[in-house]
């Protein structure tokens, strides 16, 4: 029997939502251990002079508790 634990981040990129879940996932491993999915909650964008200059996506990433 396994335990997992959610957790919620933040993150963005200049390019595309899917560059922000990528980093976000990419990111998440370096700390988090035995990742084993993410659901993106929420997508927002930072508009200056009618231009969008970055994406960003709050996601809850699970992962699993070591025993």
């Amino acid at each position: 029997m396994s335990v997992a634990r959610v957790t919620e981040i933040t993150s963005a990129s200049g390019k595309s939502f899917e560059d922000a879940i990528k980093e976000g996932i990419e990111r998440a491993n370096k700390t988090l251990k035995n990742v084993k999915g993410a659901w993106v909650q929420d997508q927002t964008v930072v508009v200056e002079d009618g231009q969008i200059t970055e994406f960003r996506v709050n996601m809850k990433v699970t992962f699993i508790l070591e025993d």
